[in-house]
């Protein structure tokens, strides 16, 4: 009886340690899981995607097929395409972020990934700048244009019939017009180059948000957006973002 009694009383002073021991240990993997997907990289790839986006050629696209199709039509079509094409430029940025790891440190103790990085966002800031300097303050690029033509030749494939009939076909057709703009793209390049150097996930998470925040404005007002968006104001931060990212990558900051 009196071991019993010695017993239960053991067990009830370890209920609540064992209670606390939960809480720090689900405490401690919520902060993990916060650190991976909200961190530097989520805020690097928010605020690059987000700018480089606003006024790009898959930003017209999308507010020209909104205004074509359902804006509901254009919006999943396009930012599906845009996460598919996250996933694949991280997947891309991880391999420079291994290489280094299977040929060997580099005799200089520099990490390629990070050297990747550093050169990638010194050149766009570069030529983002040196386009956005040369334009006057009310001209407009060729962002427009270049969405206009490839809009024209959807039409084109719509009227010989190699159009998919039907809601789902104008999805799977706005995937494929928005993925076939961004492939090769300034956002899709920075974000391997992001990728290389920071935590994919939370890369991949801040690149999917800021895709998704700039084709709903597109979608929903893209049209009327593009009158007060300035092309040289948005080059001009662009640049400079990408010219502060170089840096702080070089100096290791991040």
């Amino acid at each position: 009886s009196c071991r019993q009694s010695m017993f239960l009383s053991g067990l009830a002073g370890m209920a609540p340690a064992a209670h606390a021991m939960d809480m720090s240990m689900s405490l401690s993997m919520g902060t993990e899981f916060l650190d991976r997907t909200v961190g530097p990289g989520f805020v690097q790839a928010f605020s690059l995607i987000f700018v480089s986006e606003l006024g790009d050629k898959t930003f017209f696209i999308a507010a020209l097929l909104s205004a074509k199709f359902s804006k509901s039509i254009a919006f999943v079509g396009a930012v599906g395409a845009l996460v598919v094409m996250t996933f694949i430029s991280v997947a891309l940025g991880q391999v420079f972020h291994v290489v280094p790891s299977v040929f060997g440190a580099s005799p200089v103790g520099v990490p390629l990934d990070d050297v990747v990085a550093c050169l990638a966002f010194a050149y766009f800031g570069y030529r983002t700048l040196s386009e956005a300097l040369s334009m006057e303050e009310d001209e407009k690029g060729g962002e427009l244009e270049d969405a206009e033509e490839a809009l024209a030749e959807f039409e084109a494939s719509e009227k010989s019939g190699l159009a998919a009939p039907g809601a789902f076909g104008l999805v799977v057709q706005t995937f494929v017009l928005v993925f076939a703009a961004e492939f090769g793209d300034r956002s899709f390049l920075s974000t391997i180059a992001l990728a290389a150097a920071q935590n994919p996930v939370s890369v991949a998470t801040g690149a999917i948000v800021a895709h998704t925040v700039a084709t709903a404005g597109a979608v929903a007002g893209g049209a009327i957006l593009s009158e007060y968006i300035s092309e040289k104001t948005v080059g001009l931060i662009g640049g400079t973002l990408f010219i502060v990212f170089a840096i702080t990558t070089a100096l290791g900051f991040f």
